[in-house]
């Protein structure tokens, strides 16, 4: 059984023991082994049958359990403008949880 869940603007497909890396949620902080419930649900397939919610599956979560918390890779804004001598430079790390999968209930 699998799912597609929507969390931090993105579509992330889950199935039951992945381990995922997802956007932190604002002004929460999170411990290992905190239970985490994820219902925004789009879509729940098993096998053959797919469960398309419009725009989410009735009564669908993914529970899961936070692994750690983390930050993700630095990412380098670089701006310029030829021949002005103008020249910025700024990184940024987002903030990351990651969840392991526990169950998938439709």
């Amino acid at each position: 059984m699998y799912a597609v869940i929507r969390t931090g603007g993105k579509q992330v497909r889950v199935a039951k023991g992945d381990v995922i890396q997802i956007e932190r949620f604002p002004k929460k902080t999170f411990v290992k082994g905190d239970a985490l419930e994820l219902p925004e649900v789009l879509a729940v397939g098993d096998g053959d049958t797919l469960r398309l919610g419009s725009p989410l599956v009735a009564g669908a979560a993914v529970h899961g359990v936070v692994v750690r918390e983390m930050r993700g890779p630095k990412l380098i804004v670089y701006k310029k403008k030829k021949r002005k001598g103008y020249q910025r430079s700024h990184g940024h790390r987002q903030n990351l949880i990651e969840v392991r999968i526990d169950s998938i209930s439709a």
